[in-house]
């Protein structure tokens, strides 16, 4: 357990280089991290969640066809303004909400560059972070937990430092082979001491049933192990879990903190996004009344 001050955790990094093929040909030309959860896009959701838990700085790692994130976190356009502002008192919300949007966060954009993995990322945003643990996690799944996701990580390094791993329970057998699983020793109720993390084992292989999902707080370590995995590949992906691996064996601290009072979304594909978006709208006072009387209709 950590007995020194930590330094406090004010940046992240979000994953947002896809190409989004699941979602083809819709996401041809629109990030599938823009795709609306109802009214807001799902990268949204992803921001607010960490500005929620106290993050100043967003840097967002991004591809060729990601311009619309970037507009998206912008002030709004006269035009776009100028009719708001026309529509008079009914419109007003609207105006600050999108106003508002804009100055939840420092954002930086970095368009990705190396080998294809979920390291890479890491990698690129590194020259921003220093020497400051930070958040990293992605553009197309969350946790709506209370507290966020992010602040439950937060408390997690303050009490027992190193690297956090976010983490749910396994709650069907194909999830084995969708996440990294982490095992290790107990310390609390949802706080394991991680000694080992493998990708995607299947169930067979899988160490524990506390899968690793979306994201991590990690410690500035990790850059030159990230550094010594791209001098020494050699094709394929360049993933992190092995890399936290080698981090762990050298004495590095995991922890892997099993995330409370919360639901995971994982909108990556399109029954996961449908889920999501059914969810979301059946817990809205304007609309939701009227979507589950419509979806009991259909089942009829």
């Amino acid at each position: 357990m950590s007995t020194t001050p930590t330094p406090k955790v004010t940046k992240a990094v979000i994953a947002a280089a896809g190409f989004g093929t699941r979602f083809l040909p819709q996401t041809k030309a629109m990030p599938k991290e823009m795709l609306p959860l109802i009214d807001k896009p799902i990268i949204q959701y992803v921001v607010e969640e960490l500005v929620a838990a106290g993050i100043k700085d967003i840097i967002i790692i991004s591809g060729s066809n990601k311009r619309s994130i970037e507009d998206h976190f912008d002030t709004p356009n006269q035009d776009l303004v100028s009719n708001l502002q026309a529509g008079g008192a009914k419109k007003e919300p609207l105006l600050r909400e999108v106003e508002a949007i804009s100055n939840m966060a420092n954002f930086i954009y970095v368009r990705q560059k190396g080998p294809y993995g979920n390291a890479t990322p890491v990698a690129c945003a590194s020259h921003l972070i220093g020497n400051e643990p930070f958040i990293y996690t992605f553009a197309d799944d969350f946790f709506k937990a209370s507290p966020g996701r992010t602040q439950q990580l937060i408390a997690a390094h303050t009490k027992y430092g190193g690297s956090i791993l976010a983490c749910k329970r396994v709650e069907d057998d194909a999830e084995y082979d969708r996440y990294g699983f982490a095992a290790g020793e107990s310390l609390a109720e949802g706080i394991i001491k991680v000694n080992q993390i493998v990708e995607k084992p299947g169930k067979a292989k899988a160490p524990s049933a506390m899968a690793s999902v979306s994201g991590y707080l990690l410690t500035p370590h990790i850059f030159s192990y990230i550094e010594d995995a791209i001098a020494a590949y050699d094709g394929g992906e360049l993933m992190i879990q092995p890399i936290m691996q080698t981090m762990i064996d050298d004495g590095l601290g995991f922890h892997a903190c099993e995330i409370a009072n919360g639901t995971y979304y994982d909108t990556g594909d399109k029954l996961e996004y449908l889920k999501t978006a059914v969810a979301f709208a059946l817990e809205r006072d304007d609309i939701g009344p009227e979507l589950l009387q419509f979806l009991r209709k259909k089942l009829q």
